[in-house]
């Protein structure tokens, strides 16, 4: 199959600022990228805003700062130009009212002046009668007598494509081989609104042609319209592109994917502490496989080894602990000073107010050491380490009995330790270690009790990272002072 691409490789990516960029909508974005850049072509970013009374604002930002964030950088489009511009539709509406109009010339498209109300009640009987939902055509055969007629009353009428009511239109999909559709199962499509917007199937034509686009890899949603392109693409004596329609992503429950499934705004998973590297790597594999064991790639090597044949044909399952577990493998491939500055943002945004700032770097860098084998996101460092940064802590009775020992065991135990950390002039894990394995023996108690006391005692917690080493990290005097307080609250 792939000795059929068609050279030189333009592939677009289209968004419609209607909405923030989801998981769905980047990975689109992705395979382009990734054709693209596989086959040394041109990646265009082309920004279809014709829908004025939908568009989000801000959206168009987000859009753009979520490819950087991924590493996509396009060739051509908002921001860096190029030579087919302009790369916003809304600039570009006086290239598509001579199309239309040429299509009604010819007689391939029509005038028409349905009101909205009608348009409506029109699909109720349709839907009452089950019939499925579509333009009944009642305006593809006037009269030039009639049009005259609703011209004079003011109503500007919308363009619509004349589908022929026999025979079938097909096309050759990377993905799903030969596609054949009924021209009778077609309605007679918008293509110019009244507003003097290009509706989707209008507009991504001319603008494909324009700008010489040679594949088009868009979401299998947009499969049913294909056919409606085709013909207009053969209307308009246009040579159509290739089309490859990439699987849909599904949720756990094999579901269309939504947002309890996990599908945020690709930079919700940003703010909540995924890599860009992991979120690429993670993507790549919605869909797309290389074999059935490697899952760890970078991005030159998704790049080396992108390929049409290896899309899947079926839904890809977008699996958030999958995508957790991926990130943390990253993670862990960083160098402490890396992962110290890129948690940075995070440790001042989310511990609490009563921290002061600013942080001191080393000591963040210390405690990310500790914690980099347990995290898997980015925004887990504060939550998980909160209690290296506090100035008081809030010991619990029942965990600080947990490991089994009565009250006055609990508190001769938290005695004798507090007692020998006075003593004790180096404060280093092995010195610790040593000290406290002696103390258990002295005491009688098995070290899984007495070291699981401490823990709770020191950082109020059960799970942390290894005991010793928070200990050096949190320092002798406020090990000392949560000493002292743990055994206040269980004397009280």
């Amino acid at each position: 199959m792939e000795s059929k691409i068609v050279q030189p490789v333009r592939v677009r990516y289209a968004p419609s600022p209607t909405g923030y960029p989801h998981v769905g909508n980047i990975r689109t974005a992705l395979f382009n990228w990734l054709f693209a850049r596989h086959y040394g072509g041109s990646f265009i970013v082309r920004i279809e805003d014709t829908d004025v009374e939908r568009k989000v604002a801000g959206a168009i930002e987000d859009i753009l700062l979520s490819l950087r964030w991924l590493g996509l950088d396009w060739d051509e489009g908002p921001e860096v130009g190029g030579n087919y511009g302009p790369y916003f539709q809304s600039q570009r509406l006086d290239l598509y009212h001579p199309v239309a109009q040429q299509l009604v010339a010819e007689g391939y498209a029509y005038p028409c002046y349905c009101s909205p109300e009608r348009l409506e009640a029109m699909r109720a009987e349709q839907t009452r009668r089950g019939q499925p939902p579509g333009y009944d055509r009642r305006c593809r055969n006037l009269t030039p007598k009639e049009r005259s007629q609703f011209e004079a009353q003011g109503i500007v009428p919308v363009i619509r494509f004349k589908t022929p009511l026999t025979g079938k239109t097909h096309f050759q999909d990377f993905i799903r081989g030969k596609v054949v559709f009924a021209n009778n199962t077609l309605d007679d499509f918008v293509l110019l609104k009244s507003d003097g917007f290009p509706t989707y199937h209008l507009a991504n034509i001319v603008d494909d042609h324009l700008m010489q686009i040679s594949h088009v890899l868009r979401a299998d949603e947009w499969l049913a319209s294909t056919p409606r392109h085709i013909l207009l693409y053969q209307a308009l004596g246009y040579h159509p592109p290739q089309f490859a329609h990439l699987p849909m992503i599904l949720g756990s429950d094999r579901s269309k994917l939504s947002k309890r499934h996990g599908a945020a705004s690709l930079l919700e998973y940003r703010d909540e502490g995924y890599l860009p590297e992991a979120m690429l790597n993670f993507l790549a594999l919605l869909g797309w496989s290389l074999d059935d064991r490697t899952e760890l790639f970078s991005q030159g090597e998704l790049v080396e080894h992108f390929s049409l044949e290896r899309l899947s044909k079926t839904g890809a399952i977008f699996n958030v602990e999958k995508l957790r577990w991926m990130n943390g493998v990253y993670i862990r491939t960083l160098s402490t000073e890396e992962l110290t500055e890129k948690a940075m943002p995070f440790f001042e945004r989310h511990l609490p107010d009563e921290v002061k700032r600013p942080l001191n770097t080393d000591y963040v860098r210390q405690v990310v050491s500790l914690e980099q084998e347990r995290v898997k996101t980015l925004a887990e460092l504060p939550q998980l380490s909160e209690f290296f940064f506090a100035e008081e802590l809030d010991h619990s009775v029942d965990l600080l009995l947990n490991s089994g020992l009565t009250r006055d065991e609990a508190i001769e135990a938290l005695q004798a330790a507090s007692k020998a950390l006075q003593g004790l002039e180096s404060f280093d894990h092995d010195s610790l270690e040593a000290v406290f394995r002696w103390l258990a023996t002295e005491l009688s108690l098995k070290t899984k009790e007495f070291f699981g006391l401490l823990r709770v005692a020191i950082t109020g917690r059960t799970a942390t990272p290894p005991l010793f080493q928070t200990m050096a990290v949190l320092g002798k005097e406020k090990c000392l002072r949560w000493i002292e307080a743990g055994i206040d609250r269980l004397q009280h």
